[in-house]
Order: structure tokens, then C-alpha cells, then sequence
């Protein structure tokens, strides 16, 4: 596997870039060289290289989900209807689509998906739930469970 390997060749200084720019994605090259200690030709050079082996992906801005009016979020458990496997691709797809599903993993046990859903309120998620989820064909069982506080938004990867 690629990035096994990619991990392994990895020295102290790419490291550190990735730890930087998870902290501040839009810290310049000049400050990312000042904090790493490197010139900042080699700086942008391994930058620009961990772009290009797609170790970063990308960069974007976290925003604040109750500052733009989507303060419910829940996880969604969703098992397929066994004669539907072999349009699952058609499935996620379908899932893929709809803007309140931030995130998609498929899992082991007795679910074979678990979404990260975001809405309004109680009933923009029993809508998104009843009206659209449930409504693509293939999709069996849902189970949803509210998230009452988020302790630990979203951050960095252990590098």
C-alpha cells in the first residue's frame, strides 16, 4: 500500500508541516518555515510535495454549524435491504447527494453505514429522515441517535 510507505518515508520536518498546517491552514510559507526550521524554497518544496503524493488532500475553513442555523446533528445507522447489495454503489451515491450528510463510513456489525447528518432542527432531521433517507430505494433499517454536546469538534490527526 502507498501510503504505508509514504508514512515510513516521512522525516521529522513533514511531520511538523502537517502538524502546522492542521493548526493553521492558512499560515504562509514564511511563518510555516520560521516555526519548522527550515528556508522557505525547502519549506514550499515539501509542501508542495505532500499535495502532490495527496498525503493534503486540501484545505478548508471549520465553520461554526449553530452560526449558520444547522444546530442538530446526529449519527445515523443505516443497513441495506439484503436484495439491494448489488446496486450498492447506485445507493451511496444517492446518499452521497444530499447536502445533510457531512459524512458517509461504512461499518462493521449490525449496521452497514454510519452517517453524520446536520439540520436545522429536531424536525429538518425527522423530515431529512422520513422524506428523503428512507425514501431511496434500497435503504432497510435506520436508527439515529442525536448529539446533545459536542465535547471534541473535529481536529488534526496524531502525526
Amino acid at each position: 500500500m502507498i501510503f504505508v510507505k509514504l508514512a515510513l518515508d516521512m522525516d521529522q520536518y513533514d511531520k511538523k508541516i502537517l502538524r502546522q498546517l492542521q493548526e493553521d491552514g492558512r499560515i504562509s510559507n514564511l511563518e510555516l518555515a520560521e516555526k519548522i526550521h527550515l528556508s522557505p524554497p525547502q519549506t514550499l518544496r515539501r509542501v508542495r510535495n505532500l499535495e502532490k503524493l495527496g498525503i493534503i488532500q486540501g484545505y478548508a475553513a471549520r465553520v461554526d454549524r449553530d452560526a449558520i442555523g444547522l444546530s442538530v446533528m446526529a449519527y445515523v445507522n443505516l443497513s441495506l435491504d439484503r436484495e439491494q447489495y448489488r446496486n450498492v454503489r447506485e445507493i451511496e451515491k444517492q446518499i452521497m447527494a444530499f447536502a445533510e450528510v457531512i459524512e458517509c463510513h461504512t461499518i462493521s456489525g449490525d449496521f452497514d453505514y454510519m452517517l453524520k447528518v446536520v439540520a436545522t432542527d429536531l424536525r429538518g432531521l425527522s423530515q431529512f429522515l422520513t422524506d428523503k433517507l428512507m425514501q431511496v430505494a434500497g435503504v432497510g433499517n435506520l436508527r439515529s441517535m442525536v448529539c446533545m454536546e459536542e465535547i471534541k469538534p473535529i481536529s488534526g490527526l496524531p502525526i
